[in-house]
């Protein structure tokens, strides 16, 4: 039974899910194992079946594994964050009949934003934001997508990186996706959202389908205590009908070390007027 599952226009369902990226070596618990969890993430992506997907942490393969798993009317844009398109990414998966891609792009987190693999405030890994631009099929409206991960260990870069993102998102309908590495009450998101211009999904819900829990689970059971670190933030013209947070398991397997954030919005449209 999916938590949310396809749903009709003008409705939208947006997911974002920090899917942990595929380790190598004998060292890692069997909980980490990509071979261990992928059939999980399958039957997770089978059930849901979003019209947007942002993706953090995955690996090339596990990029294709994601695409196999929507199904073949899906595509994803956005690759490795290392020079030569290498390493973990922030892609974008969105459903083809729903969604046309009129544009898209990705930029590094950094002092260096075109220069691919560039890393600048701190973060000792490469950061970067998909940005993706979209027609909607049924409804004529036009929105923005961006996808990211921010670094967990540098506040500098994570401040830092907020700035870009509120200037990427420009006007018009927005919805961010990411693993912010921030929590409810961090200095991240009062940057992010004290200015109204854009709004925490989960809060401006009209509805929550589950409990509020700390979406790095680590493979336990959630803890209401613990922060949202795992977000969808949305422009002030998106409307949120739903909200949950996923704690699917497969066959009592954990998908991944993140819990999914899930919402359905509905984007307006925009006529021109003479």
């Amino acid at each position: 039974m999916p938590l949310v599952g396809p749903v009709e226009p003008p409705f939208l369902h947006v997911m974002t899910f920090n899917i942990r990226r595929r380790m190598t070596g004998h060292g890692w618990r069997r909980a980490d194992r990509w071979r261990h969890r992928a059939p999980a993430v399958r039957a997770l992506l089978e059930s849901e079946q979003p019209a947007i997907l942002g993706v953090q942490e995955a690996m090339p393969d596990q990029a294709a594994a994601v695409l196999a798993a929507l199904g073949t009317r899906y595509r994803f844009v956005g690759r490795g964050h290392g020079p030569r398109g290498a390493g973990e990414g922030c892609p974008v998966f969105f459903d083809t009949h729903r969604l046309e891609l009129l544009d898209w792009e990705q930029s590094a987190l950094s002092d260096h934003p075109h220069a691919a693999g560039s890393r600048s405030w701190g973060n000792l890994i490469p950061r970067v934001v998909v940005t993706a631009r979209f027609r909607d099929r049924r409804t004529g409206a036009a929105l923005t997508a961006l996808n990211t991960h921010l670094d967990p260990f540098s506040p500098r870069s994570r401040m830092r990186s907020v700035d870009v993102l509120r200037a990427l998102v420009g006007r018009g309908p927005s919805i961010l996706t990411g693993d912010l590495n921030a929590g409810e009450t961090s200095r991240t998101l009062r940057a992010l959202l004290d200015d109204g211009g854009l709004k925490d999904a989960w809060t401006a819900a009209a509805r929550r389908v589950t409990a509020s829990v700390g979406t790095f689970a680590s493979y336990r059971p959630p803890r209401p205590t613990r922060p949202r670190i795992d977000w969808i933030v949305v422009t002030p013209d998106v409307q949120v009908e739903r909200a949950g947070i996923n704690t699917f398991r497969h066959r009592g397997v954990w998908p991944s070390d993140h819990l999914p954030v899930q919402a359905v919005v509905s984007v307006p449209v925009r006529r021109d007027t003479a």
